[in-house]
């Protein structure tokens, strides 16, 4: 049980209980949903291997992976403010026209292939990281590569073809 009571919001639950010493120190990424999503594949690129640690430990604690493996997900979290922090860097215009579109669109990222193809292509250039998505058949173009989307918002007609 924790050694002090937590404090209760409407919305948000406080737990003022501090983390032990043997936990390594992170501070946290401060990005929403529309950022996380928007750097998502890049983040992935970069940090396959401490989320790979991360699961695997999650995987071999049997239900405790929570309070046993937050040694390796303040490494993901490391990892991914420092891909956040570079794309921000190197690429800010066209990562916050990406992310805005995202957060304007339901977080949908069909409707928003027009800014993602100028930030996938900055973050290459500048980063070295590319965008793949996992499980994309052999030999078939990936969905964000191609000139024509299947899906495509009327009134963003214009958008969709990469323009």
């Amino acid at each position: 049980m924790a050694s002090r009571q937590a404090r209760f919001n409407q919305q948000v639950l406080i737990d003022t209980t501090p983390l032990p010493d043997d936990i390594p120190k992170v501070k946290e990424i401060g990005a929403s949903s529309a950022p996380l999503m928007s750097a998502s594949f890049f983040i992935g690129a970069r940090c396959r291997p401490y989320n790979d640690d991360y699961m695997k430990c999650k995987d071999e604690a049997n239900g405790r992976g929570e309070l046993d493996c937050l040694r390796e997900g303040r490494k993901v979290t490391r990892c991914a403010a420092s891909v956040i922090s570079d794309v921000n860097k190197h690429c800010l215009v066209e990562f916050r026209k990406h992310w805005e579109c995202l957060e304007n669109q339901n977080q949908q990222l069909w409707q928003c292939r027009k800014w993602e193809r100028p930030l996938n292509k900055c973050v290459f250039d500048n980063l070295n990281l590319e965008k793949t998505i996992p499980g994309t058949p052999e030999g078939e173009q990936p969905v964000h590569l191609r000139a024509k989307q299947i899906y495509a918002n009327p009134f963003m007609a214009g958008f969709s073809r990469g323009s």
